[in-house]
């Protein structure tokens, strides 16, 4: 990456708000989901926060990954999990010590805003060198397409484990314990196979990838409507105590 790119000011600029915005429209997409009871934006902000500082940690790691003597698909692999160990690293640190995991759709809900942190800063990152060449067109029109799908990528890589966790919500401790390792099992097999179509056809199948991770982000919303609707029995339990706890007269 050219180092000069980082110098000028407007590069950075440039490269922030084509980063960033993808991540807040996403995150305002999924924030509407959960209007019934939002959760504190203090939090929400620290997760996505969290994820942006996981992406800087991930980057002396994934150098190391790249010494080892693996095969390229084993690197691939390799180089999605950490980045995926690491967004549920903020989750598990910053979200989870918290009293604010209280219904089944808050758990994907942190998830998702900690890959949303990380894809905004990794895509700025991305960014910053084909704006300072002024050929952003032509950068992500050829092997750099991997842009356009990275953020929804990890919206719904990450989401994953919050999915399959807040389905398990009700159950014992250990179908919890397993549902949580086939979520992050799932959220590193989603990162890897996108990585491996678009790095083995050089970007030549991007919209046909792109179309598939759109039919898992629909089944993705499908189920998260699920979590929803297993989520109204605490959000109307808790309507109904503060309801009798008001004056007669207050009541409807």
């Amino acid at each position: 990456m050219n180092s000069q790119a980082f110098d000028d000011p407007v590069t950075m600029l440039l490269a922030i708000v084509g980063g960033f915005i993808p991540a807040f429209l996403w995150l305002r997409f999924w924030l509407k989901e959960d209007k019934e009871r939002p959760e504190p934006k203090g939090l929400l902000s620290l997760t996505f926060i969290g994820g942006m500082l996981a992406v800087i940690l991930v980057l002396p790691l994934q150098k190391i990954i790249a010494g080892m003597p693996f095969d390229n698909d084993t690197l691939v692999w390799l180089w999605a999990g950490s980045e995926e160990i690491l967004k549920l690293f903020v989750v598990l640190i910053i979200v989870f010590p918290s009293s604010y995991l209280d219904e089944p759709v808050d758990y994907p809900i942190y998830f998702i805003c900690a890959g949303l942190g990380f894809a905004s800063l990794e895509n700025a990152l991305f960014l910053v060198q084909p704006v300072g060449l002024q050929d952003t067109t032509v950068s992500l029109l050829t092997g750099n397409l991997r842009f356009l799908g990275s953020t929804l990528l990890h919206a719904i890589a990450s989401g994953f484990i919050g999915l399959i966790m807040g389905l398990a919500f009700y159950q014992h401790k250990i179908f919890k314990f397993t549902s949580f390792l086939i979520g992050i099992s799932l959220a590193i097999a989603l990162h890897s196979i996108f990585n491996l179509f678009i790095i083995k056809n050089n970007g030549e199948l991007f919209l046909q990838v792109f179309a598939v991770l759109w039919v898992i982000a629909i089944i993705f919303m499908l189920v998260f409507e699920k979590l929803r609707r297993m989520s109204e029995p605490i959000y109307l339990r808790e309507t109904n105590v503060r309801d009798t706890t008001l004056p007669h007269s207050y009541t409807y």
